[in-house]
């Protein structure tokens, strides 16, 4: 099968971003950057008997950039301010390898663009005296980091990211919690032309070309999200029998299985990418006669699986899977496809586990009545049809199948469910499921739920949460006629400062062995979107908190932005008022200084409270004004100057007491933020949304526990973005 183009392909041929190795290793070699041996003191009043202290060095062993990993469609970047090192002294190996050890680090600096270290050759083995040696010979060793990435996310084409004190331009992964487990020594690392190193949860097999390492049972559990030091007796025997069960399949698998990616029953597509990249990786190290006939293979193997799908035509998927896994050729498929096609007696139903837990995810997708064709992009439609018939799941099935997939044994009548409650709990699974389908109907509801401040703010990013200072310039000069001579004047220009912070906003909630046993899911599910739900209500809550209550004179005379009077009743003659006083705000301070010319913006919004909303809309849509003539009752019609010449914003915040200043008659006009931002809205790391994770209950709970949370903050910006009418 060709390779599919970025830039031509159609959004189906594209590669899923979010198809990646759920967990994994990153090995990243960035070459001879700052690296060097520092040479060691002898005691000088020790005598010629003196042994010299160890070997030192240091080094930059990552710089903050882009990635190009096997597995990935796109480039990855580690976001470093979210890599955790457990502790300073990490091991320094040889090649990534646990038995060539090298030394030890003693200082570990991780910074906003790189990560730093220097340490000692401690070592006492024949690997440690190589190191040193060919490092004074002058060879040039190249330092690689060995981490362990537990979250990443994917940003789309067109869009950017700001990373490591960087911007990138998507489509690009960002690891946002990762673990630094080690740095190593390596002969030749990645540039731009290579592809850095990659070890998924199942090492390459072993050869005499090809050495495959077995993750320690630490560095899988952690894998998966989890504290080693937490770990319940239950959880832990339950993720060790997973461990084991993945070591022996790595053992059993051959070098065919290199170059035979699709052996476990995925689509073609998918086996294209996933061979091409074994292939890559294990072809490059071979000598050429072994390399070809593994190319060979890998071609016959492709041409076998392409059949299988030919002929299955998406109608036998269990076929498919079948042929795929036991070796079938053309031959056997077709002779199945036959059989499968002939009329069948009814069939007789008997209870049976649930394939996997992926199929369980799809069926609670399902069930929580998120739409079909974005469960079909996420799952894909084998996995959905699998699902299909258990769309109506509840809680106590979901409970029971997690606690069968990874291998206890349950009653199979739930009774009074303590056995069946206590092993599911204990799974890895039932909390992975819950967590993706709670984080997606509250994104549903949180983007349903509409947010007045998004629109009347400016949008800002923060990298922490303290207070930050932005600045704005103000054009206080102009272009003036040039002298004869041609010299041109300089102009003048002065600045504004802005502060602004983010904070972090949330809920808990347990899911609770009462919801269990009352069986209901649908209710269960209407917890995450009251969370997003609360959570878009908490930015126009702090909103219209900070607006209302007027910080600092914000509205006031002296910034030339407050009217009042009898006059500013709603109605088109103040609205002209208002109109006028903001086209006349001066690009100076204070909006009105004398000697500064006007900022020429226009007010775009009419923000109004829910008395004024059908008054403010007629206002706006109507093409004509009815005005009385010399106190009699005749209607004179006139043109209507302000139609359609402003956007509508009704709250009812704005006259709710429950808010100090709040007014059921003032009324405002706001510039595009975009121009003048009256406020701004910043998000920690520019993420807008919140978001769900699983926590450890408390030991008095009986349950599993889930948080939510959002990062953000408003502040006032600059009083020319805004004009308040009294409306008395």
């Amino acid at each position: 099968m060709p390779k599919t183009n970025p830039k031509t392909a159609t959004p189906s041929q594209l590669p899923d971003p979010l198809r990646v190795p759920a967990n994994l290793r990153i090995i990243e070699a960035e070459g001879p950057t700052d690296f060097r041996f520092l040479e060691a003191a002898a005691d000088e009043n020790a005598g010629d008997n003196a042994e010299k202290e160890l070997r030192r060095f240091s080094m930059t062993a990552y710089t903050g950039g882009k990635l190009m990993l096997a597995g990935f469609a796109f480039p990855v970047i580690v976001d470093l301010s979210g890599l955790k090192v457990s502790a300073k002294s990490r091991p320094i190996l040889r090649d990534h390898d646990a038995s060539r050890i090298v030394g030890h680090t003693e200082t570990l600096e991780v910074n906003a663009g790189s990560i730093k270290l220097a340490g000692v050759i401690s070592g006492a083995n024949d690997h440690a005296r190589e190191v040193t040696a060919s490092g004074d010979n002058g060879f040039p060793w190249q330092s690689s980091i060995g981490a362990i990435a537990q979250r990443i996310v994917f940003v789309d084409q067109g869009e950017s990211v700001e990373v490591n004190g960087r911007k990138f331009s998507g489509p690009v992964y960002v690891a946002r919690q990762s673990t630094l487990r080690e740095v190593s020594f390596v002969a030749l690392g990645a540039d731009d032309q290579t592809i850095a190193q990659l070890i998924a949860r199942h090492s390459p097999p072993s050869s005499s070309q090809i050495e495959a390492q077995p993750m320690e049972f630490e560095a899988w559990v952690e894998a998966q999200g989890f504290d080693p030091n937490t770990l319940t007796d239950q959880q832990s025997q339950s993720l060790r029998a997973m461990w084991s069960r993945s070591l022996t399949q790595a053992d059993d698998e051959s070098i065919d299985n290199a170059t035979n990616p699709a052996s476990n029953g995925t689509n073609a597509d998918e086996a294209q990418v996933s061979a091409s990249a074994a292939t890559a990786t294990a072809t490059a190290q071979l000598p050429p006669n072994l390399a070809g006939q593994l190319r060979a293979q890998w071609l016959a193997e492709h041409r076998r699986i392409t059949k299988i799908t030919e002929i299955c035509a998406g109608e036998f998927p269990e076929i498919q899977t079948q042929a795929v896994e036991e070796g079938w050729d053309a031959t056997q498929t077709e002779l199945a496809v036959l059989r499968a096609s002939r009329p069948k007696a009814p069939p007789i139903h008997a209870s049976r586990g649930v394939a996997s837990a992926r199929v369980l995810e799809a069926a609670v997708w399902l069930s929580a009545k998120i739409p079909e064709q974005e469960c079909l992009r996420k799952f894909g439609e084998q996995t959905l049809d699998a699902a299909d018939p258990i769309r109506a799941i509840k809680l106590r099935e979901l409970v029971a199948e997690c606690a069968r997939l990874e291998g206890h044994d349950v009653p199979r009548v739930f009774g009074e469910g303590r056995a069946t409650i206590d092993a599911g709990f204990a799974t890895v699974s039932l909390p992975g499921i819950l967590e993706s389908v709670m984080n997606r109907t509250m994104l549903a509801a949180y983007e349903a739920t509409p947010i007045a401040a998004l629109q009347l703010c400016a949008i800002g990013s923060v990298s922490d949460f303290k207070e930050v200072t932005r600045y704005r310039l103000l054009g206080t000069g102009g272009f003036e006629k040039v002298s004869p001579s041609g010299e041109l004047k300089a102009g003048a220009l002065s600045e504004q400062a802005f502060k602004n912070r983010a904070e972090t906003f949330g809920q808990y909630l347990m899911l609770t062995r009462n919801d269990i046993i009352n069986d209901d899911l649908d209710a269960f599910l209407e917890l995450p979107k009251q969370m997003g739900r609360s959570g878009a209500e908490s930015i126009d809550d702090l909103f219209f908190s900070l607006f209302l209550s007027n910080p600092d004179n914000f509205f006031s005379g002296p910034n030339n932005n407050y009217l009042a009077g009898a006059s500013t009743a709603f109605g088109p003659d103040s609205l002209t008022v208002a109109k006028t006083q903001f086209r006349k705000q001066k690009a100076g301070p204070g909006g009105k200084a004398k000697n500064q010319k006007p900022i020429n913006v226009r007010p775009k919004y009419l923000v109004v409270p829910v008395e004024l909303e059908t008054e403010a809309e007629l206002l706006m849509g109507s093409a004509q004004l009815m005005i009385d003539a010399s106190g009699t009752a005749t209607k004179i019609p006139v043109d209507n100057p302000h139609r359609n010449k402003y956007e509508v914003v009704s709250m009812p915040h704005l006259s709710d007491t429950v808010y100090s200043g709040a007014s059921a008659k003032a009324w405002y006009l706001f510039a595009d933020p975009a121009l003048v931002p009256a406020f701004e809205i910043v998000f920690l790391n520019g993420r807008r949304t919140p978001v769900i994770e699983r926590v450890d209950a408390a030991p008095n709970s009986l349950g599993m526990g889930f948080r939510s949370y959002i990062d953000f903050g408003v502040r006032e910006q600059d009083p020319r973005g805004a004009v308040k009418v009294n409306g008395e």
